[in-house]
């Protein structure tokens, strides 16, 4: 049985609350954890989407899934080790509040160390778009929403 309750894909944009909590941090890859990131992975593409963390589908654990260069990558317990000092300002949007985009700046390039599906150590040096949707779901894991960056 699935300890993990997700939320259905219509209802991903309907629980804001959730949204404000810190994640816990993952300790070990369980068929539960497995699963999870399936069905995160399926509800993304379903929205369209380009990532998404576990607490926005319910479960407030630090786990993410980004698309990088059409592949669907898996970050545990993900972490910003190094950002460029270089901010870029680009509309960005969120699967939990659809239609809505707004003017954020963030920095241009980041390196994040996180584990992977297995459980294996993990590190990634990314810019542009794939920084970005980093970023922004680590914030998510923060209990962070993007319009907490909008600028004045």
């Amino acid at each position: 049985m699935n300890k993990y309750k997700l939320v259905e894909t219509k209802d991903i944009k309907k629980i804001p609350k959730i949204l404000r909590e810190k994640s816990k941090e993952i300790t070990e890859i369980t068929p539960e954890l497995l699963d999870l990131a399936k069905q995160m992975k399926k509800i993304m593409k379903e929205n369209k989407g380009v990532g998404i963390s576990a607490i926005q589908v319910g479960v407030p654990v630090r786990m993410l899934v980004v698309k990088n260069c059409g592949q669907d990558m898996i970050f545990i317990n993900p972490d910003i080790i190094r950002m460029s000092r270089h901010e870029v300002v680009y509309s960005e949007g969120c699967l939990s509040f659809p239609e809505v985009f707004r003017e954020i700046s963030r920095p241009e390039k980041i390196k994040v160390k996180a584990k992977n599906e297995n459980f294996e150590d993990l590190e990634i040096e990314a810019e542009g778009l794939v920084a970005r949707t980093l970023e922004h779901e680590i914030d998510h894991l923060n209990g962070i929403v993007f319009l907490d960056r909008v600028g004045d």
